[in-house]
């Protein structure tokens, strides 16, 4: 679910423009790369956590203890990967955002400082 709203308010409020132009910037410092990383981690967990949902749901129907082993491991090292990934996010989304003049934010503050919140909450998570 964090994941799911990480995504959600830097796809909904992430990217932003100034009145007198109809250009499009993301609100994190004017870094586009930010608010790519953010949604593409935010895609990729939420996509994770339905095939890992799937794995759980069917894993006492595997007989075979060999893949049983592998999927366990899998998982492991997965959210032990994406743990590290989160963390990245959230110094890269809180460096991005102490840089962001204010005068540049209109609309989207909430969802930033939420977009920074959540990914801070999904480090423990995974």
């Amino acid at each position: 679910i964090f994941a799911l709203i990480v995504f959600a308010c830097l796809v909904g409020e992430g990217y932003t423009n100034l009145p007198s132009s109809s250009q499009l910037f993301c609100i994190f410092n004017h870094n586009e790369d930010v608010c790519r990383y953010g949604i593409g981690i935010g895609i990729l967990a939420f996509l994770a956590c339905i095939f890992f949902f799937m794995v759980d749901i069917y894993f006492p129907q595997i007989s075979n203890t060999t893949d049983r082993k592998y999927l366990v491991l899998a998982d492991l090292g997965f959210s032990g990967l994406w743990t590290f990934l989160w963390f990245v996010g959230f110094c890269f989304l809180t460096n991005q955002w102490t840089w962001t003049r204010a005068e540049d934010v209109h609309v989207g503050a909430d969802s930033a400082r939420a977009a920074i919140t959540f990914s801070f909450f999904s480090i423990f998570s995974w």
